[in-house]
């Protein structure tokens, strides 16, 4: 979750409340100017309980900037409470929080010595990231995006059927590509090569036929042929097949869920106000467009400049220079993925339909930079035109230079 009703840049906070977000309760602690606390409380994470802690650190003073941990998840309630209510709330990350406690008292770790630090963190900095609140399209395009992310994790988990079928007939696995339709139904029916030499090479085309398999023909011969490679049969190969069939049809239902949450996500991407705008650019269709949304929300106003958003991107090269080393740069390690996937992916496939892209892409290959060095180049530029679509709400022109943002 990314943001709230924004509250006036000239508040002065005069008390801190930092949460510590758990699954079932949360911690916060109320810092006043001086570091001291003026409330430490377990809550449950329940709304009529934190309504309570709303009301109880509204008491202490009004003017109160809240901090949390975690930005969604297991937070979402929590934060909608206090952005429901107008308040003003940043968000600290847990690795910036395991950091900062090195510098407080103490080894041990609690759930309250994390809400001061949070809180504390929150009274020092000025450079933490403002929530606000999505709209309902970014909210249910991020949803659906992390949900097809999960069920490709699935899935390429239970492509170890792979190294399933390279323990019993790897001259099966080296003849199928499993990450096709074909080969899968026919694993879903023959896994071993006495079962395919039984079967024989009419049967099995018919079989494949009756299952709408493409070109069940080819398929057929070159399950054949490798069948004819083997003649031992290894051990374990029986409860092994079974595995593999388990695997296959396991691996074919994910194929069904991703295509059709696939039909979703397109389908909610084009009704966005951005859609046409973002699917302009060369490279981004429905589904990485749908990632960008779920990532900005399509508010460029959040990040200022083109600049800092393809830091968020890990697009753009970061300084690492000491002494009398300068010039020192290398790619960023706190990045966002998921907009680093978009943006990379679709420079990628943009050298493909797009001259313009290509040809950054050659000269950037002919100043000596290696290929990824070229894409992420390729990248950083098509941020600064992405940014500058979005702000002037035009569509992509071959033809007409976009002028990149500032």
């Amino acid at each position: 979750m990314q943001s709230a009703i924004e509250r006036p840049e000239e508040l002065v906070a005069q008390i801190w409340a930092g949460t510590d977000i758990g699954k079932t309760h949360h911690h916060c602690v109320v810092l006043n100017a001086e570091g001291e606390r003026l409330l430490s409380r377990r809550v449950l994470n329940d709304e009529p309980e934190l309504l309570a802690l709303f009301a109880d650190v509204m008491a202490l003073d009004e003017n109160v900037v809240w901090a949390v941990d975690v930005a969604d998840g297991m937070a979402a309630l929590w934060i909608s409470v206090l952005l429901n209510h107008g308040q003003h709330l940043v968000y600290i990350p847990g690795l910036a929080v395991n950091r900062a406690s090195a510098g407080y008292r103490g080894t041990g770790k609690t759930d309250a010595k994390d809400a001061t630090v949070i809180a504390d963190q929150a009274r020092m900095r000025r450079d933490l990231t403002v929530l606000r609140p999505d709209d309902e399209h970014a909210i249910e395009l991020r949803v659906l995006t992390n949900r097809r992310t999960d069920l490709n994790a699935d899935r390429t988990r239970r492509i170890t059927l792979r190294g399933q079928l390279t323990s019993v007939f790897p001259a099966l696995e080296r003849a199928l590509d499993v990450g096709n339709v074909g080969p899968l139904v026919l694993l879903t029916g023959y896994q071993t090569p006495a079962a395919l030499r039984r079967v024989g090479r009419s049967r099995l085309e018919t079989w494949l036929r009756n299952r709408k398999v493409r070109s069940p023909e080819a398929l057929a011969e070159a399950a054949l042929e490798a069948a004819e490679r083997q003649h031992t049969a290894v051990p374990g190969e029986k409860i092994t097949a079974q595995v593999i069939h388990t695997l296959a049809k396991e691996v074919m239902s994910l194929n069904e869920q991703i295509t059709e949450i696939d039909k979703l996500i397109a389908a909610r991407f084009r009704e966005h106000e951005l859609a046409e705008v973002i699917s302009s650019m060369p490279g981004i269709g429905p589904l990485l467009g749908a990632e960008f949304l779920a990532a900005t929300a399509g508010d460029m106003s959040r990040y200022g400049t083109a600049d800092r958003l393809a830091s968020l991107a890990g697009v753009a090269p970061v300084p690492r220079d000491s002494g009398n080393i300068s010039g020192n740069l290398h790619r960023p390690r706190r990045y966002h993925r998921g907009l680093q996937r978009v943006f990379y992916t679709s420079a990628l496939i943009s050298i493909r339909s797009c001259d313009h892209s290509r040809r950054f892409y050659e000269r950037k290959r002919a100043e000596g930079k290696r290929h990824t060095q070229a894409v992420l180049a390729l990248a950083r530029r098509r941020v600064n035109v992405l940014w500058a679509l979005i702000r002037d709400g035009q569509c992509y022109q071959n033809n007409l230079p976009v002028t990149a943002a500032t």
